[in-house]
């Protein structure tokens, strides 16, 4: 009889742990977090201002150390990594949306969606870029500079090099959160049919209850710990789902 193996976490979390030190004193941020996400799943990571989410994510992404705990990330330990290993490991597996869209500024468009496939060492950095800018629907916007486009076009810029190098994993925080709700709407539909595109596993930090409606799965966190890990109820009848 064969037996079939039980497919890997896109993103494994064990007993995290984040503490901080401050003014006050040390800071628990993360108390314990076990989590697992599963290959192209959507996940909606919510919950109360100061919660934790935030940091969760920058842990997921390498960029914050765990106090104690085991993260895998695409099948690999990165608490054991060293700064230059997460850089490239970031790089080749991790995509990461920021609400305030960390553009280059003396950068064009084109450059700043090349940039990650060039530190790469890619060949045709900026065709690649060009066919990202396309697929947002800027490809008449690729030699324009940030200031020179509205948030809602620099937001779908950075979308572009964070799927560019077709990420494993793609982390957003609040990426709609300087945007209107129609311009946000738009970047969000389009966020969902690229990660649909690219079967990468989304973890997507929101206050918008119905954005975290159409993920697969709801995960809530407060205080540091999980307190809250549900799958979605009923299928959105819109499309984003």
């Amino acid at each position: 009889m064969t037996s079939l193996a039980t497919p890997v976490p896109a993103v494994r979390l064990t007993d995290v742990h984040l503490s901080l030190a401050s003014a006050a004193g040390t800071v628990s941020i993360l108390r314990g977090i076990d989590l697992e996400l599963a290959a192209g799943e959507r996940i909606g990571l919510v919950g109360p201002s100061g919660s934790g989410k935030t940091s969760l994510l920058m842990v997921i992404a390498g960029l914050e150390r765990v106090s104690r705990g085991c993260i895998d990330v695409a099948g690999r330990d990165i608490t054991a990594l060293d700064e230059d290993a997460l850089a490239r490991f970031r790089r080749d597996h991790v995509g990461i949306v920021f609400q305030n869209f960390h553009l280059v500024p003396t950068m064009t468009a084109i450059e700043n969606v090349a940039l990650p496939l060039e530190l790469a060492g890619a060949a045709d950095a900026l065709v690649h870029a060009g066919e990202g800018l396309a697929a947002v629907g800027l490809a008449a916007r690729t030699r324009h500079y940030p200031s020179q486009l509205s948030g809602g076009e620099q937001q779908r810029v950075a979308l572009a090099r964070a799927f560019v190098g077709e990420p494993r994993v793609l982390l957003a925080d609040e990426p709609t959160g300087n945007l209107d709700a129609a311009t946000g709407a738009a970047v969000m539909q389009l966020l969902f049919d690229l990660q649909r595109r690219s079967r990468s596993t989304l973890l997507l930090i929101t206050h918008d209850p119905a954005l975290a409606e159409a993920c697969d799965r709801i995960v809530e966190i407060r205080d540091g710990r999980i307190s809250g890990n549900r799958r979605r109820a009923t299928t959105p009848a819109s499309s984003a789902a």
